[in-house]
């Protein structure tokens, strides 16, 4: 049977590539009123739950970064959708979701950044498949029961074993607590305060509703879904 979330389940079409267009506008401006240049925010379109057709207008809106969090929805897009032949960037591929070592075979081919780090295994199991690969580490600091992430206090340990492993650390990623946007800060400005303490270049943290707290903190790279594409279908139980 598959698992909740995966390719089996019904996915949404996309807005018409005109309307993602629009919203992506809407968005660089709610980074520049926020005090940041769009050209220094790095904007993960979030396409989890819609078909393809979402990273088709993504890609058309001038987002070429493409987030998803589960394995099959991912391999199935990476499938579906036709990179260009010259010209425009290639489509460069997040992984969002919690890591599933026995999944890391099929998605190393074409990860371009796992994002969600925060065990030494899982270290282990994408260098063996992916030498040099590009991760974040992700951290919890909301101690919210069954939330994916280290502790801050484990953080440097694991950076320090992944780049031993030899996987190219680029920064640490995190994801605030429900509720108020403001609420969310606490755990960006740590997450923030840690990568600057270990010399890491990407901050990933901020989504729809707290990104503006997000680059307040110091995000290099906001994961947006809903602000681009609308609400997502519900799973089924």
């Amino acid at each position: 049977m598959p698992a909740p979330g995966s390719a089996a389940r019904a996915l949404a079409p996309a807005p018409p590539p005109d309307v993602v267009a629009a919203r992506v506008a809407a968005l660089r401006v709610r980074i520049e009123e926020a005090g940041r240049d769009p050209a220094g925010v790095r904007i993960v379109a979030v396409t989890k739950g819609f078909t393809s057709s979402a990273v088709d207008a993504a890609r058309a809106a001038g987002l070429y970064d493409i987030g998803e969090n589960y394995a099959n929805e991912f391999l199935a897009k990476v499938a579906a959708v036709a990179e260009p032949s010259s010209g425009a960037p290639e489509t460069r591929w997040h992984y969002l979701g919690a890591v599933q070592r026995r999944r890391v075979r099929a998605l190393a081919p074409v990860v371009s950044c796992w994002q969600t780090l925060c065990r030494v295994a899982e270290g282990e199991t994408i260098a063996r498949h992916a030498p040099g690969a590009v991760v974040l580490v992700e951290v919890e600091t909301t101690a919210i029961p069954g939330r994916n992430g280290c502790k801050p206090s484990e953080v440097a340990a694991l950076v320090a074993s992944l780049r031993a492993s030899g996987l190219d650390v680029r920064g640490l990623m995190t994801v605030g607590p429900p509720g108020p946007p403001e609420g969310s800060r606490g755990a960006f400005r740590v997450t923030a305060a840690l990568a600057h303490d270990l010399g890491l270049s990407e901050v990933s943290m901020g989504m729809t509703d707290d990104l503006e707290v997000a680059l307040s903190e110091g995000s290099t790279m906001v994961r947006v879904g809903r602000a681009l594409f609308g609400e997502r279908p519900v799973p089924p139980a």
